[in-house]
């Protein structure tokens, strides 16, 4: 008598073939245990319609064929694709980056893959085509990183027709945000410097329009009003050192300048090369606070205090969110989330210069 194809022991990680010396497929599993194929589809998404005795039948024949259901059966059983899009802008730095890296390694946890678009293009049509191309690809959600007001109300003007959560811009009434607390983090840096017993605080903000810039900026000017100190005109960069470094050369120049406050990590390394090489210690006569405690602010020199964001908590909230409305869909009122930062202390700031 010629063996099965059941017969004998199945090596780890392989599975076993059928009568046509193929691998398992759906119906195997159905004719193996006696039930029709919707049967194993729906043990395959958990249904509860299943008797338990049933249930244990289907996966006690899955694991004697070895059978591995693959991605697009569980599409067509369950009608998702458990593929999720995340839309991004400026990805290249940290904080996008860190999101993005949190949000794909969350994704794969609950068993998700992920497609990303990142855009540099700041007009309607990018955003438009960018989510035209995944409800092509069929994504059961959406997450976008909308850093700029533009790409809220862009986002707004498009029928997506998926689960959508947002990163920094509220779009909706409706639609989940997700964001680190800047203003709570530009009011601690400010207090910060203050109390140190600086008379004010200079600021060197982000570029105006992006939401976390806005919200910094506003923050500082009220805790400064707040305090009773005087309110210097901030300067504006770009996010990047040499915006730092360019505005540092200016404010090199001021000695009444004490204490700066720059919105993000980058433009205070830019700005500490500058006061370097204008000769103004650090903190002797100058303190510097950044924002988002890049992996390198606690090497520069002098190491740099810093408002932690907790950019990997951002993402693994955002995809939970998105998960959550998958599972359940219907229109709920917004949920806002505010992600936590804290103040890290380091070298870069100190007491005033004395006389």
């Amino acid at each position: 008598m010629t063996p099965s194809a059941t017969d004998g022991p199945v090596p780890k990680g392989r599975s076993r073939r059928n009568f046509a010396g193929t691998r398992p497929v759906m119906a195997d599993v159905a004719r193996l245990c006696g039930v029709s194929k919707q049967t194993v589809s729906r043990v395959l998404n958990d249904h509860p319609a299943v008797r338990p005795e049933t249930r244990e039948a289907v996966l006690d024949a899955m694991r004697t064929l070895g059978y591995r259901p693959s991605r697009s059966a569980r599409s067509l059983a369950s009608g998702r694709t458990r593929m999720l899009g995340v839309i991004s802008f400026d990805a290249a730095r940290y904080g996008p980056a860190s999101i993005l890296t949190a949000i794909n390694t969350a994704a794969q946890e609950a068993g998700y893959l992920v497609s990303s678009i990142a855009l540099d293009t700041a007009d309607r049509s990018t955003v438009v085509e960018a989510v035209n191309r995944l409800s092509a690809e069929g994504a059961d959600g959406v997450i976008a990183i909308a850093p700029q007001q533009w790409v809220g109300r862009a986002l707004a003007e498009t029928d997506l027709g998926t689960p959508l959560v947002v990163l920094e811009s509220a779009l909706d009434a409706s639609t989940p945000l997700v964001t680190g607390d800047s203003r709570t983090g530009a009011r601690k840096a400010t207090e910060h410097l203050l109390g140190l017993g600086h008379a004010t605080v200079w600021h060197i903000a982000g570029p105006t329009g992006w939401t976390s810039a806005d919200h910094r900026l506003a923050s500082w000017q009220a805790t400064l009003q707040a305090a009773g100190a005087d309110v210097p005109a901030p300067l504006v960069g770009d996010w990047g050192a040499d915006s730092g470094y360019e505005l540092g050369r200016r404010l090199a120049r001021r000695p009444e300048a004490t204490a700066v406050f720059a919105s993000n990590d980058q433009m205070a390394l830019g700005l500490l090369h500058a006061l370097h090489e204008s000769g103004r210690s650090v903190p002797g006569e100058v303190s510097v606070v950044g924002y988002d405690d890049i992996p390198e602010a606690a090497h520069l020199l002098p190491p740099l205090t810093t408002v932690r964001t907790d950019f990997a908590e951002i993402g693994t909230r955002s995809l939970r969110l998105l998960l959550d409305r998958i599972d359940g869909p219907g229109e709920r009122p917004r949920v806002d989330t505010l992600v936590p930062v804290d103040l890290v202390v380091r070298a870069s700031s100190g007491p005033p210069p004395v006389g």
